[in-house]
């Protein structure tokens, strides 16, 4: 069995923490926002542009979960051409999929509780989102999008996290492929003002969508 670091204020499930290889296939539903962040929170967490996302992994992934991240486009330290995404703050509620995304990925994954309630009526999607560690809420967030009726398109993308002690300070990187009915939607956000995503309270709204039914490796 896998070891791994907890996240401050979690607590670990009685599930596995064994888990897969990498890539991992995964399939699910992204719905993503991107913010304005106006004055920088910390060394890690200058001004710029965040997306914060909720994902659903779903059945004919290796490990089904959920999940609130949020992350930021950074140069790639190696000089490399194009950008990559680097994931600031995130949690799940599966506790292998954290044990992985930390000691695969150097992804500071931790364990939160989430709620999820998602209907169709016709091409119509509506989703409610919360997430909270032991009770005491971090993220809300509500959506609407017909994005199923859209062509299934590719997509690629590109991770780069700096090191943790789960990778004894080394540097990782990934990469994201696959397809997915991607279309804007539209967005509502509440964070918690006195919870890890605080910041990103009084933050812009900028755009939103929703990946739906997406299939993709990570790795």
């Amino acid at each position: 069995m896998t070891e791994h670091a907890q996240a401050p204020g979690t607590t670990p499930g009685p599930e596995s923490t064994t888990y897969p290889p990498a890539p991992w296939p995964m399939v699910g539903s992204l719905w993503l926002t991107l913010f304005k962040v106006a004055h920088a929170v910390d060394d890690l967490r200058p001004a710029g542009i965040y997306g914060a996302a909720f994902v659903s992994y779903e059945e004919g992934s290796p490990l089904t979960y959920r999940e609130l991240l949020v992350a930021r486009p950074v140069a790639d330290p190696a000089g490399g051409r194009g950008r990559r995404v680097s994931i600031t703050d995130i949690w799940v509620d599966s506790p292998a999929s954290v044990a992985g995304g930390r000691e695969l990925w150097a992804i500071p994954k931790g364990l939160a509780d989430f709620d999820l309630e998602s209907t169709w009526s016709g091409p119509l999607g509506r989703a409610a989102w919360s997430a909270s560690i032991e009770r005491r809420p971090v993220a809300e967030a509500r959506f609407s999008d017909v994005s199923r009726l859209a062509p299934r398109l590719p997509f690629t993308g590109h991770t780069w996290q700096p090191g943790i002690d789960d990778t004894d300070g080394q540097e990782r990187r990934a990469t994201m492929k696959g397809s997915a009915r991607t279309l804007p939607c539209r967005a509502s956000w509440d964070f918690a003002p006195d919870g890890p995503l605080g910041f990103l309270r009084g933050a812009r709204q900028l755009a939103s969508a929703r990946m739906h039914a997406f299939r993709m490796s990570f790795g």
